[in-house]
């Protein structure tokens, strides 16, 4: 028979002499609880590396993407540069190997005409700047020879180079689609100028085909809950695997909330395209034209300041982060005011650019941008709001768990002849428990309205299931200062 007090793990009928007190720890912690995050970072590994495809790995520094994935590789370039601005939030790579029915993407710089002067070749690649020494009166063939050792002395650059007649033939180190967004040009900062008399023609990257498929990570991936996914690929196919697998994850039996982060790298026209159809709350694609910077970095970068802010405090607008690897796109591939407001509301996140070149992030949004029937919806639209909800209800759920871990369940006709100890739920009682935790989150700033949430909120013992209590829960978050509006009436 029951006592009048529940122990867990005192018998009742003990009869031994002796003092026995259990440790009952559940309600100790206080306050809002911590939501637990990881990043993941997906990528493309080369031979070199120690960590073969679809091993899960902890990554703690730069130096882990060289010596697990191989110098050069997709995932060291992802890796140095998430942790540059967001060294705390616990992170796993997992890579995959080459599509072997891919492509490796190349291009060309081509020199013609005979230097006049000794000087200096500024080249970039990827965002990744070489210097070739030139003297007067050098061959092109030279020159070439001379830039081509140059590239390939920068083992942590994404390209190998050979040289031919003049000509520098630059190749990808990974087959892949995304080797063709791969930059290169001379030139960037100013002062920086060609030895006068040589004259050098540069061919984009093109011909790089078949990504890995994502398939193989998302297995790879099947346990980890993974907050933000910063994946190095943008192709349809596979980002249409990913955000499938994160709204499955999503749903109320699974729970594991999680965001995945690319970048494009294109016109305003290419990336209205590439944002318009896509529709998803679980993806997000910040894009640029012309940045020198690998469009792979800029992902990770990107998710991995987002990552550390709305760990923090998903609440806080995300604009003015800091990006300091991406470089700024040329003045006139930059995108206007009504062009990055157009981008916006076809799902493309915007980054935009000081005078000085640096980089800072925008305005951050998901994809979602219709409902299942087609009709336009507001939502899911930014990622804070996304972000905020995610907190709720892993807030919700942790304070039903803590303060009915074991208890038993009756209506609340009994409140008032239950003996004080028992362990014992009702819906009044966690009614309670919810009004609780939305207080916190009023008070911590991530709700508003405390009233109408305990005007509406709902908790019933289920008809159908005597063991069960059902509940709806409407908080009303809050919301991001993004736009004031003014008019300045004077008078003469």
């Amino acid at each position: 028979m029951p006592d009048n007090i529940t122990f867990m793990t005192i018998p009742v009928d003990w009869r031994v002499p002796g003092a026995y007190i259990e440790v009952d720890h559940p309600k100790a912690v206080r306050g809002l609880p911590q939501m637990a995050h990881r990043m993941l970072i997906l990528g493309q590994r080369l031979a070199a590396g120690t960590v073969a495809a679809g091993v899960l790995t902890k990554v703690t520094r730069w130096q882990d993407g060289v010596n697990y994935f191989g110098r050069g590789s997709m995932l060291a370039q992802q890796i140095a540069a998430a942790l540059k601005v967001n060294p705390y939030t616990e992170c796993y790579a997992l890579a995959l190997d080459d599509n072997g029915a891919g492509n490796a993407a190349a291009g060309t710089i081509e020199f013609t005409g005979s230097p006049t002067e000794s000087g200096t070749l500024y080249l970039y690649i990827g965002g990744r700047r070489l210097m070739v020494g030139v003297t007067a009166a050098q061959t092109v063939a030279q020159i070439a020879t001379n830039t081509a050792a140059a590239i390939n002395a920068d083992a942590d650059g994404a390209v190998t180079a050979a040289a031919a007649l003049g000509v520098v033939t630059v190749t990808s180190r990974h087959k892949g689609i995304e080797g063709n967004d791969i930059d290169i040009r001379l030139n960037y900062y100013q002062g920086e100028a060609t030895p006068k008399g040589l004259v050098a023609a540069i061919t984009a990257m093109t011909g790089g085909t078949a990504n890995p498929d994502v398939s193989a990570a998302i297995t790879a991936m099947s346990t980890l809950a993974a907050y933000s996914i910063l994946m190095g690929w943008t192709d349809a196919a596979n980002v249409t695997l990913m955000e499938n697998e994160l709204q499955a994850r999503w749903g109320g039996m699974d729970m594991r909330a999680g965001h995945v982060f690319g970048h494009k790298n294109g016109s305003y026209s290419a990336l209205s395209t590439y944002g318009s159809a896509r529709n998803s709350a679980h993806s997000t694609f910040p894009g640029l034209k012309s940045s020198p910077t690998l469009p792979w970095v800029i992902s990770a970068q990107f998710g991995a300041i987002v990552e550390f802010s709305g760990a923090n405090d998903p609440a806080v607008p995300f604009r003015s982060l800091r990006l300091p690897d991406v470089m700024a796109p040329r003045e006139a591939d930059r995108f206007t005011d009504t062009e990055r407001n157009l981008l916006l509301h076809d799902g493309i996140s915007t980054v935009v650019f000081d005078q000085s070149g640096a980089a800072s992030i925008e305005q951050v949004v998901t994809t979602y941008q219709q409902n299942s029937f087609g009709i336009e919806d507001v939502s899911l639209l930014k990622l804070n709001t996304k972000w905020t909800v995610d907190y709720l209800r892993y807030m919700f759920r942790v304070a039903v768990l803590r303060d009915y871990p074991r208890h038993k369940l009756a209506s609340d006709d009994v409140l008032g002849m239950i003996q004080p100890g028992q362990a014992i739920a009702t819906p009044k009682l966690i009614r309670n428990t919810l009004i609780a935790a939305a207080t916190q989150a009023v008070r911590a700033g991530l709700m508003e309205n405390l009233e109408g949430f305990i005007r509406d909120l709902v908790v019933v013992r289920s008809d159908a299931d005597t063991c069960r209590v059902n509940s709806i829960m409407t908080p009303d978050t809050v919301n991001q200062f993004d736009v004031f509006a003014g008019a300045v009436q004077y008078v003469l």
